[in-house]
């Protein structure tokens, strides 16, 4: 095997070959010629890719490697790590899409000549969008600009003395991450011995002295005023060159864009310990928080962009839902994740560099957003500690008790008070509105210790003194990691000099709004709504409530309130929104309960015509039978895998959801076979299908109908679509359910079992005679669900009388 060769696993192989995990171990114990590992551990080996793909031609189960599934396992076998593949091919996507003519010249050449020429073509394209790539903690040569902020365009006439620009023309300064300007051509990337002037942000809302905040600390040691992304070398890039071709490929297909984020993805999914992410629906919401007045939240040509500022990036989910042209700050702690969030926010954004900035019909910019990424600890080592921002967007890290408390104990930024050790949201909270001019907006992401910690209580009680915090919202549990607790979201605004500061604050909790959706869906279980948990989280009903409390500050008994602060200054200063909003009465008030009773008796009316009439007895038939495995390969059905997890861009049908009889929520694919559509090809579900759940070992089929129709079908679920012209879809799933059947067809481990589909048996009968088994199957389906919506409307009328009695709301009458 050539040295360096891209390896898979077993997973990957899986991937690769449209099949479980378990269908390649049972390739490797069967098959003599499987390939050998050739690293990885004994727990979980790794194979040569070019041997796993032959052998899997060999024996007719891969006619051709999917394109993308090549690009990734040559950025998961890359012999520096997936990271550094990851930024290789995220350089050459921006080269592939902002400069397209010369990567085809590029690619005409050998591979040590690419690389050698890419690592000059790369440099020059980085600089474009994220500035120069100066030494760590060392400005460039001539600069005056202080850390942390960005140069804006400048023109010939502004240029250095001993500038060559021509009169009328435009020269770029290096020093401006993203910035365009028209007709520019020839870039500053600030020589020895240029002088460039010192310029404010684009962010910044006034030039001068005014940009600065007063509050802003002297730069600290061991800022990083170099790029995130440093230039690869020749050397680096050589093993990457057949990646890149591959990668620029599906980029010719997908886009640069959705490229990068397939791969990323991938990478991240594959590394689930190593990153806390920010579900795109919450960082969407959170946005939007931030989101000024229409009449003020897009600049007019001649005003410097938004400025929003993410000061713990991640992986730069918040800065991606930013609407609208707008100057993007960010900065993380880990150097790695930096380069990839860097090169993430470059590839999504609109435009290219040399694009002319022309405003659109409604006077806003459609140029490329200035873009500004730095490594390095943002509380220890600020790298914008002189800019003032409009917008702050921030998932800090929770219960961090290395902080910097004692490093940090004079920090100017602590105005509203000295956070205790174990308050490092708090020191978060502050750093947000030390880096907001005055009037700008912060939006965080805390936990809701943060709210009700008496070591907190005196920098609570100075934020709403002070007006500058406006809103406490609680969301439902699941929204983002740690998915088993409700997070908070705060939304501040710096306070603006001489502006009397607000009288209240906005207490917002949308816990119960989940439930009630779930509720009103009517597929809940056991008395449990479908709305909660993390894969049952209804992102419309949520980012509704919570957009309209905010923008109304209105009253919605049990959603939001409006307090006084005078009210919540006593001596807890506790601001959880629960404390101030009871979860309302299920069903509402008397009338509310009086609607859920006509419900009930409507439903065990329902359930009585459904009961199914005396079992007549008979004679146990022996018929023929087969197994699901032997009409798989007749062609009578055909059997998937489901693989989609919740919250991509569609609804996805869960292991929960079959359990429970909950529908899946969201928007339905549009278009499942657009390429990139979804990035692991996700089974989209149709009428008839029949579903089955992997573990528990339980009797539970689904069959699918219109409302389901669309969703992608979850992991932990099988699938099985019958030929209508062989087999009836209720007939299949009846048979299915059988208990003997069931265990049968189950293998069992220590703690679970794993039903085997393939194993099933059904009995061979005409189809008409399947038919009528299937209708009988199909009223004990409808009985079943009828039972299901009884039990809920029960559940919820018991407890809505206890508290209508209990808070006088119902008289005992």
């Amino acid at each position: 095997m050539p040295e360096n060769a891209t390896e898979v696993t077993a997973a990957g192989i899986a991937r690769l070959a449209g099949v479980g995990r378990a269908a390649v171990s049972n390739w490797r114990r069967r098959h003599a010629d499987f390939p050998q590992p050739v690293g990885g551990t004994p727990a979980s080996p790794s194979f040569a890719l070019a041997d796993v793909e032959q052998w899997l031609r060999d024996q007719g189960k891969l006619a051709e490697v999917p394109l993308r599934e090549r690009v990734w396992q040559e950025v998961a076998g890359h012999p520096a790590g997936a990271a550094e593949a990851l930024v290789h091919t995220g350089c050459a996507l921006l080269l592939v899409r902002d400069r397209p003519t010369a990567w085809r010249e590029l690619t005409a050449a050998s591979d040590e000549r690419m690389a050698d020429a890419l690592r000059h073509a790369v440099d020059h394209v980085l600089t474009a969008r994220l500035g120069p790539d100066t030494p760590s903690g060392t400005p460039g040569p001539g600069r005056a600009t202080p850390p942390g902020t960005v140069s804006t365009p400048r023109t010939a006439d502004s240029t250095a003395p001993g500038s060559t620009s021509t009169p009328g023309s435009t020269t770029f300064d290096a020093t401006t991450p993203g910035s365009t300007t028209p007709g520019s051509t020839t870039y500053d990337a600030t020589t020895p011995g240029s002088t460039t002037p010192s310029s404010t942000a684009p962010g910044s809302t006034a030039p001068g002295p005014a940009a600065v905040h007063p509050a802003s600390p002297p730069v600290a040691p061991g800022v990083h005023r170099a790029r995130a992304v440093r230039t690869p070398t020749a050397q680096a890039l050589l093993p990457s060159v057949p990646l890149l071709r591959a990668a620029a490929e599906l980029a010719a297909g997908i886009g640069a864009g959705q490229t990068f984020e397939f791969l990323l993805g991938r990478h991240l999914d594959a590394n689930p310990r190593q990153f806390t992410l920010t579900p795109p629906h919450l960082a969407e919401l959170m946005a939007d928080l931030a989101e000024p007045p229409k009449d003020a939240g897009r600049p007019a040509p001649d005003r410097p962009l938004r400025s929003v500022l993410d000061p713990a990036a991640g992986t730069g989910a918040l800065l991606r839902a930013v609407t609208g042209p707008a100057a993007l700050y960010a900065q993380e702690a880990d150097a790695g994740l930096a380069a990839l969030t860097a090169l993430r926010l470059a590839l999504g954004a609109d435009g290219a560099p040399g694009s002319p900035p022309s405003p659109g019909a409604d006077g806003t910019h459609s140029s490329p957003p200035s873009l500004a990424v730095r490594t390095g600890d943002t509380l220890r080592a600020d790298a914008f500690a002189r800019l003032a921002t409009d917008t702050v967007l921030c998932h800090p890290p929770f219960n961090d008790r290395n902080w910097g408390h004692d490093e940090l104990a004079y920090d100017p930024r602590w105005e509203y008070g000295f956070p205790a050790r174990v308050e490092s949201e708090l020191a978060w909270v502050q750093h947000a509105l030390a880096r907001l001019r005055d009037g700008g907006t912060a939006v965080l992401l805390m936990p809701p210790a943060a709210a009700s910690r008496r070591s907190g209580r005196r920098i609570r009680a100075d934020l709403l003194r002070r007006g500058a915090l406006r809103a406490v919202i609680a969301l439902p549990a699941g929204a983002a990691p740690p998915y088993g607790i409700p997070l908070h979201l705060w939304v501040l605004r710096r306070p603006t000099p001489g502006v009397r500061p607000g009288p209240d604050l906005l207490l917002a909790d949308t816990a119960g709004l989940a439930a009630s959706a779930g509720e009103a869906g009517g597929k809940a279980a056991g008395g449990k709504a479908a709305g909660g948990g993390r894969d049952r989280l209804d992102w419309p009903v949520v980012r509704a409530a919570v957009l309209d409390a905010w923008r109304d500050r209105g009253d919605l008994p049990g959603v939001s309130r409006v307090v006084p602060v005078v009210e919540l200054l006593d001596d807890d200063v506790d601001l959880a929104p629960a404390r101030y909003l009871p979860r309302p009465t299920p069903g509402g008030d008397a009338r509310g309960l009086g609607e859920v009773r006509e419900r009930l008796a409507e439903t065990l009316r329902l359930t009585t015509r459904l009961t199914p009439p005396p079992a007549t007895p008979a004679v146990p038939a022996h018929r023929p039978r087969t197994t699901v495995g032997e009409l798989a390969r007749g062609g009578a059905l055909s059997l998937h895998t489901g693989n989609a997890a919740p919250g991509g861009r569609g609804p996805v049908l869960t292991e929960h959801d079959v359990l429970t009889g909950a529908d899946p929520a969201g928007t339905p694919f549009t278009d499942p076979e657009v390429p990139g559509a979804a990035p692991d090809d996700p089974v989209v579900l149709e009428p008839g299908d029949v579903v089955v759940p992997v573990l528990g070992g339980g009797t539970v089929v689904r069959v699918i109908g219109e409302r389901e129709a669309g969703a992608a079908l979850g992991r932990n679920l099988q699938l099985l679509r019958p030929d209508p012209a062989a087999l009836d879809p209720w007939f299949l799933a009846g048979f299915l359910r059988g208990t003997a059947n069931n265990r049968q067809a189950s293998s069992y481990a220590s703690t679970a079992a794993r039903l085997d589909a393939r194993r099933l048996h059904l009995p061979r009968m005409p189809l008409d005679e399947q038919r009528r088994y299937g209708e009988r199957f199909r009223e004990l389906a409808a009985f079943e669900e009828a039972l299901r919506t009884a039990e809920r409307l029960g559940g919820v009328l018991v407890q809505g009388m206890y508290d209508g009695l209990t808070d006088g709301t119902v008289t005992p009458a």
